[in-house]
């Protein structure tokens, strides 16, 4: 089975240990938020608030990265190089449920390899719900992660926030709302400017394996692209954009010649996530 490189490239390497507390930048009111963590080319806070479409059930909480001037870091398919983040909530108390969504990402383009991800900053909504409403919640992150710029730097960040039970009954936090408006969305909750999924051609077999995807994209194109995702760790070449496109409707390929996965994506379920400076959407798609 082909699995994801996640390789560095040529990049070097370098290990960061240091959490040391920093001064928060001038930003929105959060109703509860760690102290920064540094982290080297980056910093590194837990925000929280009431979760808006389940008030009084559920915390919103966030995942902030604030990254220097030129440096990246990565989505949860990291494309053809680097490293997805990694979030350890094993040490929170209290919880019946936790989970981390991805506001839209970029296409990252260097001379070596595209890659998926984010510049300069993110925040990665984190939904919790408690296992009693009537108590705190300890929430416990050990988060890895990794910055690159010319190197690329594996860190860490180990943060701890406290959700008081009257959090549940107070505002959403507009910074992790913000971000949560960006994670895209599945097709029930897609809204007008939303890129929708026309059609998916897949050939499979012969030498010249491809899939053919179309969408279109109701609010125009600027900023259009396009992230598949395959199960059971099957890496994926990057889609890539076809010329031609009209009316906001945009077709891209995926080229499967060279991985020589094709055979192994029958009857999968891929997973593609469409971008756009409008809007975002995600849909699964299962191959015959």
């Amino acid at each position: 089975m082909s699995t994801n490189p996640c390789h560095m490239g040529t990049l070097a390497i370098a290990l960061v240990g240091a959490f040391v507390s920093g001064t928060a930048r001038a930003a929105e009111p959060v109703a509860a938020a760690t102290p920064w963590v540094e982290a080297q080319a980056a910093r590194v806070r837990l925000v929280a608030g009431a979760d808006a479409d389940r008030a009084g059930k559920s915390f919103l909480a966030g995942v902030e990265i604030v990254m220097a001037q030129g440096w990246k870091t990565y989505w949860r398919n990291p494309g053809e190089a680097g490293v997805p983040p990694n979030f350890d909530w094993s040490g929170s108390t209290n919880t019946a449920s936790i989970k981390v969504t991805y506001p839209a990402p970029i296409r990252l383009v260097d001379p070596a390899a595209e890659m998926i991800g984010y510049k300069s900053s993110v925040l990665f909504p984190v939904a919790v719900s408690p296992q009693d409403p009537s108590q705190a919640v300890e929430l416990r992150l050990a988060l890895e992660f990794a910055v690159c710029r010319e190197i690329c730097i594996p860190a860490q960040a180990s943060m701890h926030l406290t959700l008081p039970p009257a959090l549940l009954k107070g505002a959403p936090t507009p910074l992790v709302a913000a971000a949560q408006a960006r994670v895209p969305r599945s097709p029930p909750a897609r809204r007008g400017s939303d890129p929708v999924l026309l059609g998916v051609t897949a050939k499979l077999e012969g030498p010249d394996p491809v899939l053919q995807i179309e969408a279109k994209f109701p609010a125009g194109s600027a900023g259009a692209d396009l992230f598949v995702e395959a199960p059971d760790g099957i890496f994926l070449p990057m889609a890539q954009k076809l010329p031609g496109e009209s009316d906001a409707t945009v077709r891209f390929m995926v080229d499967l010649s060279r991985s020589g996965v094709a055979p192994e994506l029958k009857g999968k379920e891929l997973t593609l996530t469409l971008v756009s400076d409008a809007g975002a959407s995600e849909v699964a798609w299962t191959l015959p």
